[in-house]
């Protein structure tokens, strides 16, 4: 079977409706597909005719009602407004075997010209979260497609050569959208690597939850964080571990050897302790953090291979609103899992305080560190495309 690489257009309906969440996570668990790629898109209009000519062309073949009806709704729904904002679109990459053909039937078709009336049983996307709704003498009352992506590998590419142009050129972190808010601040969410370990439901769902805040999404990529990187990132930790972990060890590994031994050590050693064995320890678990966000125990780690990227991945997301900072640490819950209030997202799908889900700036000067260090400005997902294109010009 062909590798594939294909994708997801959430529209901005979906994501004004906060159902990104909820689509995420049928694409994630009911395929064995790897999101290799993410990027909200703000679409110009020669980007919104391009793809509605592919569709005209492509559909057109099949269903020339429903060929119209899609490429109709993208000019209408996906073009920039009058006074120059523009709409979101989320743009997921997969790779797979038979991409294209998984990710159609995990979206669904639409009812076409002919069986329009067919039952609805919510199986899949857009039999959930599109609607198309007739009037009585059959002519066309409401349309909304929820998502699209291509149905065969020859619209695919086709679709890939220009929409990896675009996003080459497209900021990644999004401005001058519809509906943006005065007062507004931003805010980084990491949804850390325990959530893609294997195909789950659990990154759709951990969204979901940050549905919440009424927030909007106004950012998001795919990244494997470097050992370098997480060092960096979280190098603030290494010193709250010390001070926290550091005197316990210190104080424990005291009464264990007057146990042991029967010595009574003078009160200096305590600190002797704390100072040797209590930082040793307090440093294991900051390496353990940096192994679980890169997948590389930094001291085991070749000085050649700290900037590379790190073997395991996660999605970085930028939610952007009025007091978003307080409003997704309020959802996801404090680092203790055990300590969240229930209906947190840290007490749903939290094990401990490293394995705890997700990651959130904890003040505006945070993120601002947070986003440089991630390189919050470059997404990774053009390249991505533009390789496997090129790998596969002459197929």
């Amino acid at each position: 079977m062909a590798v594939e690489l294909s994708f997801v257009l959430i529209t901005p309906y979906s994501l004004m409706k906060s159902r990104t969440g909820g689509i995420i996570a049928r694409l994630l668990s009911r395929t064995d597909l790897d999101l290799v790629g993410a990027q909200m898109l703000t679409p110009s209009l020669e980007m919104v005719e391009a793809y509605a000519a592919s569709m005209r062309e492509h559909v057109g073949r099949r269903d020339e009602f429903a060929a119209k009806l899609y490429s109709d709704y993208m000019l209408d729904n996906l073009s920039p407004l009058p006074d120059g904002t523009r709409e979101r679109v989320l743009m997921l990459l997969f790779r797979g075997e038979n991409a294209c053909e998984k990710l159609s039937a995990v979206v669904g078709a639409l009812p076409n010209a002919k069986n329009r009336r067919t039952p609805i049983y919510g199986e899949t996307i857009r039999d959930t979260y599109a609607d198309l709704i007739f009037n009585r003498d059959g002519s066309l009352n409401y349309f909304e497609p929820a998502v699209f992506t291509p149905q065969t590998a020859e619209a695919c590419r086709e679709r890939l050569g220009f929409l990896a142009d675009f996003a080459a050129s497209n900021e990644n972190i999004v401005s001058n959208i519809v509906g943006k808010e005065e007062n507004s601040e931003r805010t980084l969410v990491i949804i850390k690597p325990d959530n893609w370990r294997c195909p789950s439901t659990k990154p759709g769902n951990i969204i979901d939850m940050f549905s919440k805040t009424g927030l909007r999404i106004v950012g998001c990529k795919i990244y494997q964080m470097s050992v370098a990187e997480a060092l960096e990132f979280y190098g603030p930790v290494r010193d709250a571990l010390r001070k926290k972990l550091a005197p316990v060890i210190g104080k424990k590994t005291m009464e264990k050897l007057g146990q042991e031994f029967g010595l009574k050590l003078r009160p200096e050693s305590e600190e002797l302790l704390t100072q040797s064995i209590g930082y040793d320890f307090a440093d294991d678990q900051f390496n353990r953090i940096v192994e679980f966000m890169s997948g590389q125990r930094p001291d085991a780690c070749p000085p050649e291979d700290l900037e590379k990227p790190g073997k395991v991945k996660c999605m970085i997301l930028i939610y952007e609103g009025v007091n978003a900072v307080q409003k997704i640490r309020d959802v996801l819950g404090p680092t203790d899992p055990t300590k969240a209030p229930g209906g947190t997202i840290r007490r749903e799908f939290g094990h401990d305080v490293m394995i705890n889900t997700a990651h959130a700036s904890d003040s505006q000067e945070s993120f601002a560190r947070e986003t440089k260090i991630v390189r919050i400005e470059r997404n990774p997902m053009a390249s991505v495309i533009r390789d496997y294109l090129a790998a596969n010009a002459t197929k």
